[in-house]
């Protein structure tokens, strides 16, 4: 299977289960790794053979400055599902890190992957 990647994505919400997180946007990473198929899109050199990875990005964007969401886990399954929308996307692993959530840690991360189910 072939990948398509979003790397770094750094925006900001309200996450966190303590009050102090539920007052301000935080600072998140995210990282997304998509299972697709390439070959056609490598042949024909055309975006309707591939995955609109920006599209997906902007909606991303969307969901997750306007959630409010109390674990990363959550909002991990919520940007799996909308990559699992995307036609051709037959997985998706998603990586956010909170920095700062543990003192002395850079940061703590949640990973999930999620596939299309099989039919």
């Amino acid at each position: 299977m072939d990948r398509i990647h979003i790397r770094d994505l750094a925006l900001r919400c309200i996450i966190g289960v303590y009050p102090e997180e539920r007052t301000h946007k935080q600072d998140i990473l995210i990282n997304v790794t998509m299972g697709t198929n390439l070959r056609a899109a490598g042949k024909s050199d055309a975006l309707e053979d591939t995955v609109d990875y920006k599209s997906i990005k902007l909606e991303i964007l969307d969901f997750v400055e306007n959630s409010s969401f109390q674990l990363i886990e959550s909002l991990a399954e919520g940007i799996a599902a909308i990559c699992l929308k995307a036609d051709r996307v037959q997985s998706a692993t998603v990586t956010i890190d909170k920095p700062g959530a543990l003192r002395f840690t850079r940061s703590v991360a949640v990973e999930v992957t999620r596939r299309v189910p099989q039919k």
